[in-house]
């Protein structure tokens, strides 16, 4: 695939992806407060308001300030811009994987404009379950990381993939 097309792919996926997480958002900063959550669909979905320091699932949050903006801002930043020049400059394999890439890529990216726009912390709103089973509290770039994951978890899987080991 061509430098120019592997360039449109990943620049859609940008954009769509930090557009509709930065616009979700805003609209959650706006209509939300920390302090109270709205319930839909017998409580399955619940939107409520947080401001996480940490990374996935709050994991780090409890880090001393300077840990945390090394981890958070710097060390993310690494991985972003390493994930763009592989997606750029190593010509992914095929169309899913640069896809997973772009999806992983301009997730972090939404995540990391609030870590610089909002003093280090990332706008959280989402939370999905059944009962007492629930995830954690989530946004819109969260998701668009998680899927890229599962596209480079299943093209690795995949039965016509050569890197993978044969079955005995």
């Amino acid at each position: 695939m061509s430098l120019a097309k592997r360039c449109i792919i990943i620049f859609v996926v940008f954009i769509t992806c930090v557009g509709c997480d930065q616009a979700t958002k805003s609209i959650a900063r706006s209509a939300l407060s920390e302090s109270a959550t709205w319930s839909f669909l017998g409580g399955t979905v619940r939107l409520h308001l947080v401001y996480n320091q940490g990374g996935f699932l709050s994991l780090g949050a409890s880090l001393p300030g300077h840990w945390r903006k090394g981890l958070f801002i710097i060390g993310a930043g690494c991985l972003l811009m390493g994930a763009l020049s592989y997606a750029l400059l190593c010509k992914p394999r095929n169309v899913s994987t640069l896809l997973a890439v772009a999806l992983i890529f301009a997730g972090g990216a939404g995540n990391f404009y609030d870590r610089i726009a909002y003093g280090g912390v990332v706008v959280d709103f989402i939370n999905i379950g059944i009962g007492p089973l629930r995830t954690g509290i989530f946004n819109v770039a969260d998701v668009a990381i998680f899927l890229g994951m599962l596209i480079l978890i299943s093209t690795a899987l995949r039965r016509d993939n050569p890197q993978r080991l044969p079955r005995p």
